[in-house]
């Protein structure tokens, strides 16, 4: 006997075989037994997501020699013959090669007389989307007034090419894409069936690679079998995919936890030596930063089978949200740049090491954090060419002594205190659009200009009050009042000197004597918006 591929072996034959359709099957399951039938259906669904195998169905349910039911018994003659695909009231089209009206029409002319086997005469039309617009237009009136004998079932993969007329007279039902979990599941309870020793990682990367359709899931399978000489193994179906160990993937998250740069780079070369797709690579990064952070927004969402839940969990308390976030916009841009870059292996290379650059707690936090400007350390700083690493082991292994001084508010220089603050984003904009009115021991009132009120939307004012805490050695409680500024804020300040910095720009230019020359021989212009300061 000819072997079954396993796609075509494994087709569910009733509805409560059929995985990851569960509204689907609800919402057809009541129809049936209570027997509100509608006169045509449109399933749509990307690839490999059962549109077909509910068609087929949903045909059996309708003809089943034991009556309309939502549990076809799939021993009666009807039943066996639709499975076998050798019923004669079931007429599967495929729309992509039978596109034209007069196809149609020939089609619809039979629609008239009455099924010869079952109950219902079946129209499954495949692709629906593909029929031309004479050939929709052909079968509207059928399909809106069919004669109760027939039923219509269209499948499509794009229902956005459908006519609003044809969706009008149909019921709809979105197939969802099959999560990967499900889809693990479903393999291993076949490989069980059939004797085929697995091991699970090995499923969930066949699972990982389907996207969402089982069809291409147990086409994988066949293909992993065959590759494994009759296993299923791990590192046998990562060889056929050409897929990134989950491994490396969680090495480069952990390098980066424990501020490691040549564990990120042996990554790279390991990548470069197994001849792996530096993409995938940075696109699988991508999806296990989207876990993580589903780790640390929603803990409960990670699966108690998942087998990375873990170091998941794990890495989630040693990473902020705004870092997973900014990393996960990293390794994105990084992929995008990989065909600009001098080569795949380099950007790859380079899109770590931007990853190690803006990490959490980088050499520079540490250093700002441990001695600001305003509070020299009184222990000598080790030399940079020590290594920064060591330079800051060494600074958190000796007891600092800070001098804190206690500023009254006309002494403090804000521009100075901002500047040394460790804050960004909105924190840092709202820190330099302040001005500095009062600062007491155990308070700091700074006045915020009314045109620059929603900066003080949180998280900002925590954590500038947090900065400025730490900065000054004790507890302040920061206030804010909405008053025009009497002095300059850092932030005009910095504009002031931009401003300043162009002007010089623009009046060097006008005093060049080249410029001025091409001016007056070329009756030529300088475009002032194109002047930018070098320095």
């Amino acid at each position: 006997m000819s072997y079954q591929v396993l796609a075509r072996k494994w087709r569910p034959r009733n509805f409560s075989t059929l995985v990851g359709q569960e509204h689907v099957v609800r919402a057809l399951t009541h129809a049936l037994s209570e027997q509100r039938l509608h006169h045509a259906y449109l399933f749509t669904g990307t690839r490999g997501v059962g549109k077909t195998t509910i068609a087929r169905i949903l045909a059996k349910s309708l003809n089943c020699e034991a009556g309309i039911t939502a549990t076809p018994c799939g021993t009666c003659s009807a039943c066996q013959e639709i499975d076998n695909g050798r019923f004669v009231d079931l007429l599967e089209v495929d729309a992509a090669t039978n596109t034209r009206v007069d196809e149609m029409r020939q089609l619809l002319e039979n629609a008239v007389y009455a099924p010869t086997r079952g109950r219902f005469k079946v129209y499954v039309i495949d692709e629906v989307h593909m029929l031309s617009n004479s050939a929709f237009n052909a079968m509207l009136k059928t399909l809106e007034e069919p004669p109760e004998h027939v039923k219509f079932i269209l499948a499509t993969t794009d229902p956005q090419k459908i006519p609003v007329t044809v969706l009008s007279r149909c019921l709809q039902f979105n197939l969802k894409q099959m999560p990967a979990l499900a889809i693990t599941k479903h393999l291993g309870h076949i490989l069980q069936a059939e004797g085929i020793p697995f091991d699970v990682p090995a499923l969930t990367l066949v699972a990982r690679s389907a996207s969402g359709s089982m069809r291409d899931a147990l086409s994988l399978l066949d293909q992993a079998i065959a590759h494994g000489a009759g296993r299923v193994e791990e590192a046998q179906v990562r060889s056929m995919l050409g897929t990134v160990d989950q491994d490396y993937l969680f090495g480069i998250l952990e390098a980066l936890q424990a501020g490691d740069a040549s564990a990120l780079l042996q990554v790279a070369a390991d990548l470069g030596v197994r001849s792996l797709s530096f993409s995938s690579a940075l696109q699988e990064l991508g999806s296990l930063l989207t876990r993580l952070q589903v780790a640390q927004c929603v803990p409960a969402a990670i699966d108690d089978d998942d087998p990375d839940k873990i170091r998941l969990l794990s890495l989630a308390t040693a990473f902020s949200p705004e870092f997973v976030q900014l990393a996960y916009q990293i390794v994105n841009i990084g992929r995008n740049e990989l065909s600009t870059g001098p080569d795949e292996h380099a950007g790859f290379v380079m899109t770590l090491l931007r990853l190690y650059t803006f990490r959490p707690s980088t050499v520079a936090d540490v250093l700002v954090a441990v001695t600001p400007k305003s509070r020299p350390l009184i222990n000598t700083r080790p030399p940079i060419a020590e290594g920064a690493e060591g330079a800051v082991q060494n600074i958190l292994a000796k007891p600092v002594q800070a001098s804190v001084r206690q500023l009254p508010s006309e002494d403090a220089d804000w521009h100075q205190i901002v500047a040394s603050l460790p804050l960004s984003g909105l924190a840092r904009e709202l820190a330099q659009n302040c001005e500095l009115r009062k600062l007491g021991e155990a308070e700091c009132l700074l006045r915020l200009p009314p045109s620059q009120a929603h900066l003080q939307m949180k998280p900002g004012p925590d954590k500038l009050q947090q900065a400025l805490s730490e900065y000054f050695g004790r507890t302040l409680k920061v206030r804010f009042e909405l008053a025009q500024n009497e002095s300059d804020t850092p932030a005009e300040t910095v504009g002031r000197q931009r401003q300043e910095r162009q002007d010089s720009a623009v009046a060097s230019i006008a005093r060049d004597t080249f410029i001025r020359d091409a001016i007056e021989s070329l009756d030529a212009s300088v475009v002032e918006s194109s002047i930018k300061p070098i320095a």
